[in-house]
């Protein structure tokens, strides 16, 4: 197919999109693959469909070749099935709704496990009939908060998503292994960077969760890594190894001490270090204590205190996945207004205990450690409050950051931090929907068995921007051969009539070995031809230019920036050995 650049619905775009933060999306633009709508909403232009649909097809052929079956349901969804699994409340606001002329209730769908699971019942009731696997690929819907980054974060985006279901635990294993491994394998063909993290479950539930990460420095996902095991976890999925408990015998009681105007960690610690203490004090030896409000899908507002060392930032993402299904927000004026127990700069465990509010704290804090906290009174600090005897907190929670040098839960050495892109996420979810949706089959025994389930998501035009985000130079993008939009380029860039027609036969000689071909045969200069070759990333270039006068054309490997004359004789041979390398 010979795609003229005369001819096709394209503009490229010399200078960045101005609401453009990342590579991906300030290259999608320029080079005309991909255009804004809306926050988070965006058309797909001709060159930028080709390489969605490219993706698409390494996908479906990955998972036709692992047996599952390719269905398509709706986006648009009735509420019931959602309401019965509380997903309807518990999804939140990321949920779209809507209503018909009629007053119904509807949702564009974010993802599929209640109509899939009403399907397989609809349809199946036999032992005979298990293992099944299936999968669509759909447009999914999402109202993100901040939609950011062009199609990396949208609030429409085409996914990917499978599910299988299974008689035994040990068949969900091995369905959660196939998927596992065929991602592996679509990722590889791609030539995407990627690592393989522990993960947390969140609004989907289930048990076993693991992230496929593409590495990437603007990723919105933070992981981490043992080198020496390779362990490697989504940071809300890490789990803070405890220390030991420590005798607090013989320990001395909690004093409270004047602290006038010491109302961060910085000004306790300083006053500390001047108050005759008997030790160096470091933020370490400080508990944070902080109080947000949180409550459960359809549920009221409720404080919750948290308590982390001193030393340690509030990880948000850590604390929403510790959380979930119950949502967070960070306690204002009017809360402290409200609730005069509560002492801006001065709170400690004891005030939030006797008034009834709920207190975790950090792993680390555990009985017998000694902290300087506040006193819950105004400029006022305590020095020495002993965990398990001054205070007993409800319990734990994982909300604090996660930093280099940290030990790894396998106890196999320090942690070692790194930012990724989600690209792709697999749940073993267990019986949770189809105990929602009371899915049971004939056993081989007569008696009913209950399927278990999993649940297996990619982000197809995520993939897109993760290609482009990984594989792009200062000169534009760079697409690997297996997603390209043409597998090559041919640039006139001379006048020369016989050049043209050279070009031309060129172009159809590709054609005809079934090569897919763009030909700039536009009146613009050379220079704006080579930089929009360089800028769409065709793997391969072809010149037609000063050269030809001598039999010679110039062919050019976007992806190693290699440039070498061939002679133009030859430059079909040469061209279809580079494609098929």
């Amino acid at each position: 197919m010979i795609t003229r650049l005369s001819e096709l619905f394209l503009r490229t775009l010399r200078d960045d999109p101005a609401d453009a933060e990342v590579p991906s999306h300030k290259l999608l633009v320029r080079a005309g693959y991909v255009r804004r709508i809306a926050p988070g909403i965006y058309s797909w232009l001709p060159l930028g469909l080709r390489v969605l649909r490219e993706v698409e097809r390494v996908v479906r052929e990955e998972m036709d070749a692992m047996g599952a079956q390719e269905i398509l349901l709706p986006s648009l969804l009735p509420r019931d099935a959602y309401e019965t699994s509380n997903r309807w409340t518990e999804y939140g606001p990321d949920l779209f709704r809507l209503k018909d002329r009629r007053g119904n209730d509807y949702l564009l769908g974010p993802t599929h496990e209640e109509m899939f699971t009403l399907t397989v019942k609809a349809e199946y009731n036999s032992y005979k009939d298990f293992p099944v696997t299936l999968y669509q690929v759909q447009n999914k819907y999402r109202d993100e908060q901040r939609p950011r980054a062009g199609i990396l974060r949208g609030r429409e985006f085409l996914m990917k998503d499978s599910y299988s279901y299974d008689l035994t635990d040990e068949g969900l294993a091995a369905s959660y292994q196939a998927h596992r491994d065929t991602y592996e394998r679509i990722l590889q063909r791609l030539n995407i960077k990627y690592v393989i993290v522990a993960a947390t479950s969140g609004a989907m539930g289930g048990s076993a969760s693991e992230e496929f990460l593409a590495e990437s420095p603007i990723g919105e996902d933070t992981y981490v890594r043992c080198l020496e095991s390779g362990y490697a976890a989504n940071v809300e999925a890490v789990t803070t190894p405890a220390p030991e408990a420590i005798p607090f015998d013989g320990l001395p009681d909690a004093s409270v001490h004047e602290t006038p105007g010491a109302t961060t960690i910085d000004t306790v610690v300083a006053w500390a270090n001047t108050a005759s203490l008997g030790r160096t004090i470091t933020a370490a030896d400080t508990l944070k204590t902080l109080v947000v409000k949180t409550r459960v899908p359809g549920g009221e507002w409720e404080l919750l205190g948290v308590g982390i060392p001193g030393d340690r930032e509030l990880d948000e993402k850590r604390l929403e996945a510790a959380l979930e299904p119950a949502e967070f927000v960070m306690i204002t004026e009017g809360d402290f207004t409200k609730n005069p127990f509560l002492v801006k700069g001065y709170m400690g465990p004891k005030a939030l205990l006797e008034n009834g509010v709920r207190y975790l704290v950090d792993p680390r804090v555990v009985d017998g450690t000694s902290w300087i906290t506040g006193a819950d009174e105004d400029g006022k600090h305590v020095v020495g409050l002993v965990a398990g005897r001054d205070f007993t907190p409800d319990g734990t929670i994982e909300a604090a950051e996660v930093r280099d040098g940290d030990p790894s839960p396998d106890g196999a050495g320090p942690l070692v931090a790194a930012r990724g892109i989600e690209v792709g996420h697999v749940f073993q979810l267990g019986r949770k929907y189809t105990d929602v949706f009371e899915l049971d089959v004939l056993g081989e025994n007569g008696k009913p068995v209950r399927p278990t389930m999993g649940s297996y998501g990619i982000g197809v035009s995520r993939l897109v921007a993760v290609i482009a985000e990984q594989m792009h130079d200062e000169k534009g993008l760079c697409w690997p051969a297996e997603v390209a939009p043409a597998d090559v380029h041919v640039v006139i860039a001379n006048k020369d009539e016989t050049a043209r027609a050279g070009a031309e036969e060129l172009a159809a000689a590709l054609d005809k070995a079934r090569v897919r071909v763009i030909l700039d045969d536009r009146k613009s200069s050379p220079g704006v031809k080579f930089k929009d070759s360089e800028l769409l990333g065709i793997p391969q270039v072809v010149v037609v230019g000063r050269g030809w006068a001598e039999g010679n054309v110039e062919l050019r490997d976007r992806f190693t920036g290699e440039a070498r004359e061939v002679p133009a004789a030859e430059a079909l041979e040469t061209v279809l050995a580079a494609i098929r390398g």
